[in-house]
């Protein structure tokens, strides 16, 4: 039987990892997708939050005689039909992407996640409802209810937020749910009860915050998935209308009649929108490993 190293044990499980800079390091080396992932997230939210210094044009001013201009010194990925710098209006982009994603996330993650407790903690009749009308949202694709939604309600920004954030309630919901009612037996739940607190005061002083860290793993996967959603919307007209630079629209505005005399205007909105959703996608999953003690082995 071969002898285990101890000491190379710890090492590789980081127990020398002292400094917050140290522990950076060590899960970037151990999760190297994911921290590729989170350069990407952290790219995408950068360029989202100082667009008005990073762009060199504005998005919105049409130019007669750039109209779908090459990449060169000036248009750094070229010129829209209109004479649209395409670097300015997918950094704008940006912006419109992760202000759809996050506030899509954080309404549905604030209906989901009160849906999900109630019904895991209170159970009964309240549960059997919540679960049998998150069955039927679940019985359509996300993107298929986000398309009924906003058709429902019309393009605007507003209510691009409210049909992508519908959908992603029934996910949330469940995962609280499941992780309430195991956590809704445990013995500092039966002594805060004992203790006198309220059914409501348990639920959210006790039982809330022991479920953040699944959800933050799970609204981390989502917004990749809400920035796919608000794209395709955008591309299908039923998204973020004019004049918001939206990377949807762009494609969808460039996709059929351009896409063979100016392919820079496909391929770089194409590139930017793989690149937010591929990097969401990686940093949720690295995010989930670290906080599963049962994935740290």
């Amino acid at each position: 039987m071969a002898d285990i190293d101890h000491q190379a044990e710890l090492v590789k499980a980081g127990a020398h990892v002292s400094s917050r800079w140290d522990k950076t390091l060590f899960y970037a080396r151990r999760y190297s997708l994911g921290a590729i992932g989170a350069v990407s997230m952290v790219s995408f939210i950068f360029s989202a939050i100082f667009a008005d210094v990073l762009a060199p044009h504005d998005p919105l001013q049409t130019r007669a005689r750039a109209s779908l201009s090459a990449p060169n010194a000036e248009f750094v990925m070229g010129a829209d039909m209109m004479g649209r710098d395409m670097y300015s209006r997918i950094i704008h982009g940006a912006r419109i992407s992760l202000t759809v994603g996050v506030a899509s996330i954080m309404l549905g993650g604030f209906i989901g996640v009160f849906i999900g407790l109630m019904s895991g903690y209170l159970m009964g009749w309240f549960d059997l409802l919540m679960q049998r009308l998150i069955d039927i949202m679940q019985a359509l694709p996300l993107l298929v209810l986000a398309l009924v939604m906003a058709a429902s309600l019309g393009p605007s920004l507003e209510n691009t937020i409210i049909a992508i954030s519908i959908p992603l309630v029934p996910n949330v919901a469940r995962v609280v749910r499941s992780s309430t009612l195991s956590l809704r037996e445990m013995p500092f739940v039966e002594a805060a009860r004992a203790a006198g607190m309220s059914e409501m005061r348990v639920a959210l002083r006790h039982v809330l915050p022991n479920i953040l860290a699944p959800l933050i793993v799970l609204f981390t996967a989502q917004l990749g998935a809400a920035i796919l959603v608000e794209a395709s919307l955008s591309f299908l007209g039923l998204g973020v209308p004019e004049p918001h630079p939206s990377w949807g629209r762009m494609l969808s505005e460039s996709a059929a009649e351009y896409v063979r005399v100016a392919p820079w205007l496909v391929i770089f909105p194409g590139l930017a929108i793989s690149m937010a959703v591929f990097g969401a996608n990686l940093f949720g999953d690295a995010l989930r490993d670290i906080l599963d003690p049962r994935q740290r082995s």
